[in-house]
């Protein structure tokens, strides 16, 4: 048997000693952030995909092996653990796998198998399996034993047979060649239950289909399974109808294969091949059934769990607008919409609300409110939720901007997911205590669009709604895999420690909220940190702790332009060795590309820092703090298009990218919800659209980003 770094570097296709010494630094607590960046001359330059897949599948087979020695443990005790069941054991690759083995050594509430065995019929059964020649009543009668429960032959020949079958349901490789032929050739059927056509209409696709269990999509897997829970769908996998001469279909001809059962005519080769059908229909269909379904629902968890990660990350990542002083509206129709106004750096200046639409309809009033707040604060930009009445408050601040030209505003539409969870959640309360609930989300959609990243974390990933189906995934799943996407973002950005929340803070690779707190605590009482030493004062942040975040910990206008950098403070004596081979101070050698140039990494390299860090090292001094991000973008709406019925074959509109799920993306063009009078009209648009979308668009995701900008998200 291999061992468990052998199978992941089979698997990554990586030499061993990269996941030999990933595994050393994950087992000792180093981060996936520090260990793809700080760490390549171990790892040998795995990535942070390559690493999160390795952290994963080191999960999964160390699980594995848990649940190996746990078997092994059992049958030993049991006396039942053979040198070839060790061996099978040893070699199975899968949870399914070791389950089949380890069935018929499971203890398990008394079967009907059990209390035929009790009754003393496992001879009986043996002899009729040995040899069909023998008839079964006679040979049955010799077993009726009333004190036993065994009343008549009857009784004694359906005991024997319910010993049979558990013995045929309980053999491993019967089983796991039956479940592998259900996966390649079963169909998944579903059907709607009566009566509920009406009330379930929107799974009207699924009320009579079927789909070869192997090509169904995860998104329409998630779908069935959701029309299911809901009681409006039946499903069930079927296999082709296939019988030989005696009836048995091609699953029933594999039982009896393996039991060496045959039709020759003999006295017993009916009750037999009865036999194999009761095994099939009542013992192992219904499970194998369950175990297809699973394997369906585990692979299209794993993609929406994939697709909620890769938006999420693109999102995240969506080009900051900056340090601008910018103006939050959170659009409402009866409740008005609500307005806050941010500075730079995300401090609540000022906050109100204005009613513009119905009932109120006070649009002059509002343009006059907004105006004053805009002036008063000099407000550069205007950030408007994408929610009920968005369309009509984009109108409304583009009536503020032509009104006060000498204002130089410019307004943009962005993702509001979240906002309300924000809103209602402990953090807006400690942040905001004497602020409505209902204006903190202006506050946080002003904010997003200063920087989506800073302010996205403050917010659980689940929230922000840019997957498919992901409130009927695995949970904890799902929640790990954002966590992981969080941390990735936040580490490829850093953080400047002097101005980052706390949220933001207890993201950095070795950071827990509670340092993070402390780090904000510490700040507020010290004032800002003047390098990156000083953050070893910190209570409860040791040295540990230190090496892990500080290269992803920022510090501007400090002491040493070095701490400003992604530079690791463990790195600074290349630096140092740079500046004593060129000449050139620290201060004049960032950004000097021409003098930068000039280096070779081996010449710089030695037994501490390898080529890898000293490239990283002369890239980032040659355009320090430089951020991955997109550069900032907005997406004109087109005027005159408010409406579904607006919308005409043959337009190229531009929009906003909002979701990207595996049956499509979702843009945002500004138009508002479809009526049902329009329904016809959109079918003939969306076609057009569809077809230009095949012709422009790529699988690349930065390709789609140039045919559609996004202020919001760029994918």
């Amino acid at each position: 048997m291999i061992s468990i770094p052998q199978r992941i570097a089979e698997e990554l296709k990586v030499r061993l000693p990269q996941v030999e010494a990933a595994v050393g630094l994950l087992d000792d607590k180093a981060t996936v952030p520090f260990i793809a960046r700080y760490r390549k001359e171990a790892t040998g330059g795995l990535d942070d995909t390559q690493l999160r897949a390795l952290e994963e599948r080191l999960t999964y087979l160390r699980a594995l092996e848990d649940r190996r020695a746990a078997i092994v443990k059992s049958i030993e005790e049991q006396g039942k653990l053979t040198p070839e069941l060790a061996a099978s054991i040893g070699q199975a690759d899968t949870k399914a796998r070791l389950e089949d083995l380890y069935l018929p050594f499971k203890q398990k509430r008394r079967t009907q198998a059990q209390i035929a065995r009790e009754a003393g019929l496992e001879p009986l059964a043996t002899r009729l399996l040995q040899n069909p020649t023998l008839v079964p009543e006679p040979e049955a009668a010799g077993f009726v034993d009333t004190e036993k429960g065994i009343a008549d032959t009857s009784a004694a020949l359906e005991g024997a047979r319910w010993i049979l079958m558990e013995s045929f349901a309980e053999d491993a490789e019967l089983v796991g060649g039956l479940r592998q032929l259900l996966w390649e050739r079963g169909e998944w059927k579903s059907t709607v239950v009566s009566g509920k056509e009406e009330e379930g209409a929107k799974f009207s696709d699924y009320f009579s289909a079927s789909e070869l269990v192997r090509n169904v999509p995860s998104h329409r897997t998630l779908a069935l399974l959701r029309g299911r829970n809901e009681g409006f769908l039946r499903l069930v996998v079927v296999l082709p109808d296939e019988v030989d001469v005696v009836g048995l279909t091609l699953p029933e001809r594999r039982i009896a294969a393996r039991a060496g059962i045959e039709n020759r005519g003999r006295p017993a080769d009916p009750w037999l091949a009865e036999t194999v059908r009761w095994t099939w229909k009542v013992k192992l269909l219904g499970s194998l059934e369950v175990d297809v379904e699973g394997r369906l629902r585990e692979q299209a968890e794993a993609e929406a769990i994939r697709v909620f990660g890769r938006n999420l990350q693109d999102l995240l990542l969506a080009a900051p607008a900056g340090q601008r002083v910018t103006m939050g509206l959170d659009p409402g129709i009866r409740t008005g919409v609500k307005v806050a106004v941010v500075d730079g750096t995300g401090k609540l200046l000022d906050a109100t609300a204005v009613y513009p639409h119905e009932p109120r309809k006070d649009w002059d009033g509002s343009l006059k409110v907004l105006g004053q707040l805009c002036a008063r604060h000099g407000v550069q930009l205007i950030s408007i939720g994408n929610g009920t009445a968005s369309r009509e408050t984009d109108k409304l601040a583009g009536d503020l901007i032509a009104r006060h030209p000498d204002l130089r505003l410019t307004k943009v539409v962005v993702s509001e997911a979240g906002a309300s969870v924000y809103s209602a959640s402990e953090l807006a309360a400690q942040e905001f205590p004497n602020l409505d609930v209902s204006r903190r989300g202006a506050v946080s959609i002003a904010r997003r669009l200063q920087d989506p990243l800073a302010e996205l974390v403050r917010i659980e990933p689940k929230a922000i709604g840019v997957g498919q189906y992901q409130h009927d995934v695995n949970q904890v799943q799902l929640s790990k895999k954002l966590e992981a996407v969080v941390e990735d973002c936040v580490n490829a950005v850093g953080a400047d420690v002097n101005t980052a929340s706390a949220p933001l803070l207890a993201r950095i690779s070795g950071l827990s909220p509670t340092t993070a707190k402390n780090i904000v605590s510490f700040r507020d009482a010290n004032g800002p940190f003047r390098n990156r030493r000083r953050i070893l004062d910190v209570p409860r942040l040791g040295e540990r702790t230190f090496q892990q975040a500080a290269g992803f910990l920022r510090i501007s206008d400090g002491d040493n332009p070095l701490d400003a950098s992604s530079v690791h403070p463990e790195s600074y004596p290349v630096v140092e060795r740079i500046v004593a081979r060129t000449g050139v101070p620290v201060p004049k050698l960032i950004g000097n590309a021409a003098v930068l140039r000039t280096l070779t990494p081996e010449s710089l390299s030695d037994g501490q820092f390898g080529v890898p860090t000293v490239k990283d090292i002369l890239v980032e001094l040659e355009k320090p703090g430089r951020d991955p991000r997109p550069e900032f973008k907005t997406a004109a709406f087109k005027d005159g298009v408010n409406e579904m019925s607006d919308l005409q074959p043959g337009m190229l509109l531009e929009g906003v990218v909002t979701n990207v799920a595996n049956f499509g993306a979702f843009v945002d063009i500004g138009v508002t919800r479809m009526a049902s009078s329009t329904c016809r009209n959109w079918r003939t648009v969306s076609s057009r659209i569809r077809a230009r979308w095949s012709r422009q668009a790529t699988s690349s995701r930065s390709e789609l980003s140039k045919w559609i900008p996004s202020a919001a998200a760029s994918r």
